[in-house]
């Protein structure tokens, strides 16, 4: 079974974003597996290989099965991995869907993750035809809160207490982003 929405590769001269691969689960655990990656997710940071291994198995599962789109950000170079988007909750009836994105702390602050989101962006509002993309955000995690206003996000509501990681409650902050908005 192929997957149910096309997933082209995108790319800018330092990114390329494709389809997440079997040999990518080692750079896939680093990310996962960093408290600073992970502080602001739903989830607790990874402790073994086989949970990235595990993840991409469910990943290619999904890109079958469901309307999902799953992208590796990869270093146009090297073609390593280096973070994750992914696509979600797709919409197509009410032209919306969520996205949510980490990229490993060693590449973050060289622009690479608004980059990324930019490629994504434009390709969902211009080829699938979105009016709305929404983001949920820890409001904690500031820098990525900027990252999405920067992009033409706003935030649009609060959340209290909607998580429980690590034993943690954390609220979420709902961020959306209309596609007359989006300056690509």
């Amino acid at each position: 079974m192929s997957p149910r929405l096309p997933q082209p590769e995108l790319s800018s001269p330092r990114l390329r974003l494709r389809e997440v691969h079997a040999n990518d689960a080692p750079a896939l655990f680093a990310i996962h597996s960093h408290p600073q990656v992970m502080r602001y997710w739903s989830y607790p940071a990874w402790t073994e290989l086989a949970q990235a291994e595990q993840k991409i198995a469910d990943i290619q599962r999904q890109r079958r099965e469901l309307d999902i789109l799953i992208y590796a950000i990869a270093d146009a170079d090297s073609d390593r991995l280096i973070g994750s988007s992914a696509v979600f909750h797709i919409d197509p009836e009410q032209a919306r869907a969520e996205i949510g994105y980490s990229l490993h702390p060693d590449w973050q602050g060289r622009g690479l993750a608004s980059e990324a989101l930019r490629l994504i962006l434009d390709y969902l509002f211009k080829q699938h035809g979105l009016r709305r993309i929404e983001a949920d955000i820890d409001p904690r995690n500031l820098p990525s809160c900027r990252l999405l206003e920067r992009l033409g996000f706003v935030r649009e509501g609060l959340f209290r207490q909607r998580w429980d990681v690590n034993d943690e409650i954390c609220d979420s902050a709902m961020y959306g982003l209309l596609r007359q908005d989006f300056n690509p």
